[in-house]
């Protein structure tokens, strides 16, 4: 595939009760340099339907869905993906703006090794745009479950501009290779959100392709910088999708280790932080969460 031929983009966004922020998106996308892309936006079961606002935007080769029910992160990118013709699948988040090369950025490291399966660019906090939310991600703690991102929180000093193969993708802003799906799927629905970047990434790592990191690209996320209270809903999924991914995505030794350090350390360390903090809901939800993946299968569906 040569860079001249241009081929076909398909950018997917979702929406949930934030049409005006989901707007804001699309302004961006106008600015784009790359012209050859067609839009998706998933409607995620919004209160109010959002397609006379949207349409009022005269935004280009823009396609409309409208789910009945949220289908989460993963159901919601996955029935975009079954609608793209794009050769490449550009995943993002609604709360971001995009820059004007960033289609050209993303595109470049496919040209240069066929074994790159996802692309991903530098993000940066929209309201503290100096300052990195990503430039990678640091290998997945096979202890604890948890990994972090390269440069998370540092002022952006050029010091993350490098670009090369990483450990995972994020899901704000992901360039996928259509060959990519086609050979590994989409996301585990399971996942519905959190984690489902990690499990997708670990999968497509696993059937030969790299995860690159292309520091030359730049998109802005409206994502706060101290990210605020967790709420209960969050603290479901996370401890759920943490244990899921652990068990979908490790051997029976590495699970074992997980397994034990969650038992004695985190079970315990978590119960007790809810209680003294009076906050029962989260309590309620950490143990839900748990014990979910004692009663269901980490494999069905994908």
């Amino acid at each position: 595939m040569e860079p001249h031929l241009q081929p076909l983009v398909s950018i997917i966004a979702l929406n949930y009760n934030q049409t005006t922020v989901t707007c804001e998106f699309l302004e961006s996308t106008k600015k784009l340099t790359y012209r050859n892309f067609e839009t998706i936006l998933v409607d995620n079961g919004s209160n109010v339907n959002p397609t006379a606002q949207l349409k009022a935007g005269n935004y280009p080769n823009l396609k409309i869905l409208l789910s009945e029910k949220n289908l989460g992160f993963t159901g919601g990118n996955n029935l975009g993906m079954l609608h793209a013709k794009g050769d490449f699948i550009f995943i993002v988040n609604n709360d971001t703006e995009v820059t004007p090369d960033l289609i050209e950025r993303l595109l470049e490291p496919f040209y240069e090794d066929s074994t790159i399966g996802v692309v991903c660019p530098k993000i940066r906090f929209f309201h503290h745009p100096n300052i990195i939310q990503y430039a990678g991600f640091h290998k997945m703690n096979l202890l604890t479950g948890r990994t972090w991102a390269v440069g998370s929180k540092e002022e952006d000093k050029g010091q993350h501009d490098g670009s090369g193969p990483t450990h995972c993708a994020h899901g704000a802003a992901m360039m996928v290779k259509r060959e990519v799906i086609e050979k590994v799927g989409m996301f585990a629905d399971k996942f519905f959100i959190y984690y489902e970047e990690s499990d997708w990434s670990a999968r497509i790592i696993r059937a030969g392709y790299k995860i690159y990191y292309n520091g030359k690209g730049l998109i802005f996320h409206k994502e706060s910088i101290t990210m605020g209270k967790e709420s209960a809903v969050k603290v479901y999924y996370h401890t759920r999708n943490r244990i899921l991914y652990m068990r979908r995505n490790t051997n029976k030794f590495q699970l074992a280790g997980f397994l034990m350090f969650f038992t004695f350390f985190t079970f315990p360390k978590s119960v007790l932080r809810y209680t003294l903090k009076g906050q029962f809901e989260h309590l309620k939800s950490f143990l839900r969460g748990t014990f979910w993946n004692v009663t269901t299968s980490s494999y069905s569906p994908v």
